[in-house]
């Protein structure tokens, strides 16, 4: 790049201003989008896009956002989709968030100010200790804060903004995608790759300053049905075999040090309950099967099948039946297919003025399905930390980084088109 962009950031107000907005999905919901309120946030993003001058920016009946940044210059450049989602996790509230801002953050803990209970610890946060002199934002304490992903779809807007700006930044055609329901798994289920129309993507969902994620989890979803035996409870004995007391014990018999969420990090991947609904007689289980490699989601799933199978022994007049359901694949199978596409992201970073840290993602983002519906899709960060938790916070300074991020990279597909 030749000329040096003006950044006249708006990303701290575009973000201050989404993260008002309640958009948190709902994985019991059979709609597209899984909650109508997702569409508030879409509404706006599209009519803003469309005052910037992308006229054909628009929500859609299923709520996503679409628009294009026409190229700029005459080179034939691939067309490169940038990608946020709208919706925050069903894990904590999402209404009423009230964002706080620690400006030129020294260290130590953040307290949270509506519930003292609530403390952003700086040796249970060690990304903290990158955030000295920094403006970091946080909840109030009684709401999670929807920096994932509202961090990524301010970036994108902001980035929008500032190559309108700056005409002397030559990039090829730019599409801009804002998804809902990424939370629950689906993300993309309704997406129209024929009309979004690119090449690449990237989506800006991830989290440390620097970071480019181009592996993800393998993954699967688990449904244990149980069919137990009724009885009157006051005659009951040599009967009854109680559905919730069967699941229950499945649970319970499952490894717990190893193979949880909360004992395992890096490449390990874990069985993971994450619903159960029943009465006597019927049950259900509801768990999430992640691994970097799919042999790896199938001794999961066999490990589970044995122990469900062992379990059932004790209820010999009950049933079970165990379905299997794909969510997503490892996106590297596909990114490593086109190197390029993580070279220009590093070199991004690096103008950016972060040093690239390339990883993987302990979970899966929109990417990691739009890789393998033919549009290759790795992870670049959006600042974001604790995500799904009251704790959740993001530093400013991170935010523009990942603004700068974008510009360098639309300007790098055009140079090294």
């Amino acid at each position: 790049m030749t000329n040096t962009p003006k950044f006249n950031h708006t990303v701290l107000e575009r973000f201050l201003r989404y993260v008002q907005i309640d958009t948190q999905s709902d994985p019991e919901s059979p709609t597209t989008p899984s909650t109508d309120k997702q569409k508030n946030l879409g509404r706006i993003l599209a009519e803003e896009l469309r005052a910037l001058g992308l006229a054909d920016a628009h929500l859609d009946e299923h709520g996503y956002v679409y628009a294009t940044l026409p190229a700029n210059t005459d080179k034939t450049v691939p067309v490169v989709c940038f990608c946020s989602h709208m919706d925050t996790s069903p894990d904590c509230s999402g209404k009423d968030v009230k964002p706080q801002i620690v400006k030129n953050y020294q260290g130590g803990d953040i307290v949270l100010p509506a519930d003292s209970s609530q403390v952003i610890r700086f040796a249970e946060h060690p990304a903290l200790a990158d955030q000295i002199g920094h403006d970091i934002v946080t909840t109030d304490g009684t709401t999670l804060l929807g920096a994932d992903n509202k961090s990524g779809v301010a970036e994108i807007m902001d980035a929008v903004q500032v190559l309108l700006a700056n005409p002397q930044i030559k990039h090829g055609p730019i599409k801009i995608l804002f998804t809902p329901d990424e939370e629950i798994g689906r993300g993309v289920d309704k997406v129209d790759l024929k009309k979004l129309g690119a090449d690449v993507a990237y989506t800006i969902d991830g989290e440390r300053a620097g970071s480019i994620e181009d592996e993800s989890f393998s993954a699967d979803a688990a449904t244990i049905h149980i069919q137990g035996v009724s009885a009157h409870p006051g005659m009951a004995k040599g009967k009854m075999e109680h559905a919730i007391k069967i699941a229950a014990r499945i649970v319970e018999r499952l490894p717990q040090d190893t193979l949880t969420p909360e004992t395992t990090e890096g490449r390990e991947g874990f069985l993971h309950p994450v619903g159960i609904t029943g009465a006597l007689e019927e049950a259900t289980l509801h768990y999430i099967v992640r691994d970097f490699t799919v042999a790896g989601l199938k001794e999961k799933e066999a490990l589970l099948e044995r122990t469900v199978a062992e379990v059932m022994k004790d209820f010999p007049r009950s049933t079970y039946r165990i379905d299997i359901r794909e969510q997503y694949r490892n996106m590297k199978e596909i990114v490593d297919r086109q190197p390029d596409i993580v070279d220009h992201a590093m070199e991004a970073i690096r103008r950016a003025g972060l040093k690239p840290v390339r990883g993987s993602i302990r979970g899966g983002t929109d990417g990691s399905r739009l890789s393998f519906m033919g549009l290759p899709c790795p992870n670049i960060f959006a600042g974001e930390h604790a995500f799904h938790s009251r704790l959740e916070w993001v530093s400013v300074q991170d935010m523009e980084a990942a603004v700068r991020t974008i510009v360098h990279l639309a300007a790098i597909w055009e140079e090294r088109a």
